[in-house]
């Protein structure tokens, strides 16, 4: 009895094993590899304009807001890559500068919305009845409103009270945490009826050490997607407002502030817009095929078709 015992031990270690080996990172990337190799590309990119951004200052070829009114206007060539705006600014030193604005915005937002949907949503799931009606229904509310309109709504009501970006930041978390929640909610209601938070209920340990320690780290992978996701749509949503000139404000550098500056030359000199125009789709469909290959990879039921 005692032998078959320790068989069954050494069986289950095994499982185990074989458990984490399947599901480390470096197996999820190499089948990410195998199934997605965009996305791993995209990953790629993602990273080289991040470090880009970063060190915009050591790579750009000039200062952000240097201006050359004697070389205005000018076409891509080899002392401007990109060419020059009006005020003979260089496009490629303002496109990698832009990067710093647009990543934040992105970044930032998407994870307050994701902690805010995070909490409501677990709540809701979890506590059900009132508060998960009432918490459900101004969910239904914000997703009524379009994003963009609301978005302008809240930029013109806090725009004399704070600066453009920090106004950004309030839109864009505001906007965006409700759809989170919502997918937050459904797991979680499939979640606090598993055995082990039922076990964990049994003996006592709390409702919100529960949804904690049990429930949140199950939600872990459609967060991460739901993140790569939900940066792009922010990276629009502030390229689209810097565009209507409600956004970003000169001097500083946005890619949506460049294509509004860029607008009336669009014709006879279209590098001004393209240049910014082509960097934003590139990042937007490189965070959307990165968030399609995590999803394949971590979504089980994607696993098992």
């Amino acid at each position: 009895m005692e032998k078959k015992t320790k068989q069954t031990g050494i069986q289950s270690e095994a499982h185990a094993s074989d458990i984490g080996e399947k599901y480390g990172w470096k197996e999820m990337l190499h089948q990410m590899w195998k199934q997605n190799p965009l996305a791993i590309l995209s990953a790629v990119l993602i990273i080289a304009i991040i470090a880009a951004a970063v060190f915009a200052p050591v790579i750009a070829p000039y200062k952000e807001a240097q201006q050359d009114l004697t070389a205005r206007l000018q076409g891509p060539g080899m002392k401007h890559l990109l060419g020059t705006d009006e005020l003979g600014r260089d496009v490629l030193t303002r496109i990698l500068f832009g990067a710093r604005v647009s990543l934040v915005v992105g970044i930032i937002p998407s994870v307050i919305s994701l902690i805010i949907g995070l909490i409501l949503g677990m709540i809701a799931g979890y506590f059900g009845g009132a508060v998960d009606y009432l918490l459900m229904r101004l969910v239904d509310i914000m997703l009524a409103f379009p994003s963009l309109l609301l978005s302008m709504v809240i930029m013109y009501t806090l725009g004399r009270y704070a600066n453009s970006v920090i106004c950004i930041f309030a839109a864009l978390s505001i906007t965006g945490w409700a759809s989170v929640a919502r997918v937050v909610r459904s797991q979680t209601l499939s979640l606090k009826e598993s055995v082990y938070v039922e076990a964990a209920r049994s003996i006592g340990v709390g409702k919100f050490r529960i949804m904690f320690r049990h429930i949140f780290p199950n939600c872990i992978p459609s967060l991460i997607v739901l993140f790569t996701l939900n940066v792009p749509s922010c990276i629009l949503s502030e390229s689209t407002l810097s565009f209507l000139g409600i956004g970003v404000q000169p001097p500083a550098a946005s890619w949506g502030l460049m294509v509004n500056q860029s607008k009336q030359f669009l014709f006879g000199m279209p590098w001004l817009a393209l240049a910014p125009s082509i960097t934003i789709m590139i990042v937007v469909l490189a965070f959307n095929f990165l968030g399609d290959g995590l999803r394949d990879i971590l979504d089980p039921y994607m696993q098992t078709r």
